[in-house]
């Protein structure tokens, strides 16, 4: 496997990797904000704890992300 093709490989465990990842999650929060804004809106209970089980679920992937950059420090696999 040549160097390229290795570090390609290995892009989610790199720094620029994680904030990709943590930017498209982030992202995902657009999605539930409109989701609970409709819920509230329409008086839909369910949607609403649908919205909120998806945002718990985003808070706790990005603190994932975050310790996640947080433990590659120096180690960052695209740096060399």
């Amino acid at each position: 496997m040549s160097a390229m093709a290795k570090k390609a490989k290995n892009f989610k465990k790199s720094k620029t990797g994680a904030y990709i990842s943590i930017a498209s999650t982030a992202a995902g929060a657009i999605s539930v904000a409109k989701q609970a804004k409709m819920a509230r809106k329409d008086d839909d209970m369910l949607r609403l704890v649908d919205a909120a089980v998806s945002a718990a679920a985003i808070v706790t992937g990005l603190a994932i992300l975050y310790r996640e950059l947080k433990r590659l420090g120096d180690d960052d696999v695209l740096l060399g």
